[in-house]
């Protein structure tokens, strides 16, 4: 009977590590969330969580902060690895811009008129399209460097190449769904 007892134990925490090691890439996507985002730009989110042109320029502020990050951490003769600085920032704007977009995602399914600001968001795309194509088509980065980020370089300008045309299609389908409530409504 002792060691019956001796053996719930041990299985209870075996059990017990299991259910954690499940659950942990659900904690995951919260955590990264946040460590996106410094304390004072969650405050001014968490202000404006009910104002979408407001809370997606300050998405689009956020971005391009990261973005310059990036660029001063590459002309800093200082930076010791500049390959892994550059992956590190890299992720760091795209994770601000993945969050902006499901942002508008958000405020798609709540049927929010974004109209205004997908105007801001489109030109910021192209500004973010630019800056990373000139990155890739940087003639002085060493290959053993660029081997750092290339993928996620990759992956970012394919993820703006495609947001940006969903940000186009988005406003022509809000332009157009305003244009038609207007017409029904001098209709009345």
């Amino acid at each position: 009977m002792k060691s019956g007892k001796n053996y719930t134990k041990p299985a209870g925490l075996i059990i017990a590590g299991c259910l954690f090691a499940l659950l942990q890439p659900a904690l995951v996507p919260a955590q990264r969330q946040h460590d996106s985002l410094t304390n004072p730009e969650i405050d001014q989110l968490r202000d404006t969580a009910l104002e979408p042109d407001l809370r997606l320029k300050l998405y689009v502020t956020f971005a391009r902060a990261r973005l310059a990050a990036l660029e001063l951490a590459r002309s800093d003769p200082k930076t010791t690895d500049r390959g892994q600085e550059t992956h590190d920032r890299l992720q760091q704007f795209l994770d601000v811009y993945d969050e902006m977009n499901e942002n508008i995602d958000t405020y798609v399914s709540r049927r929010s008129d974004l109209r205004k600001v997908l105007k801001t968001v489109i030109e910021a795309d192209t500004e973010f399209q630019a800056k990373l194509r000139a990155l890739k088509d940087a003639a002085n980065t060493a290959k053993e460097e660029a081997k750092h980020y290339e993928f996620l370089l990759s992956t970012a300008l394919e993820t703006l190449d495609t947001s940006a045309q969903d940000h186009r299609e988005l406003l022509i389908e809000q332009e157009e769904a305003a244009k038609q409530a207007k017409q029904k409504k001098s209709r009345k």
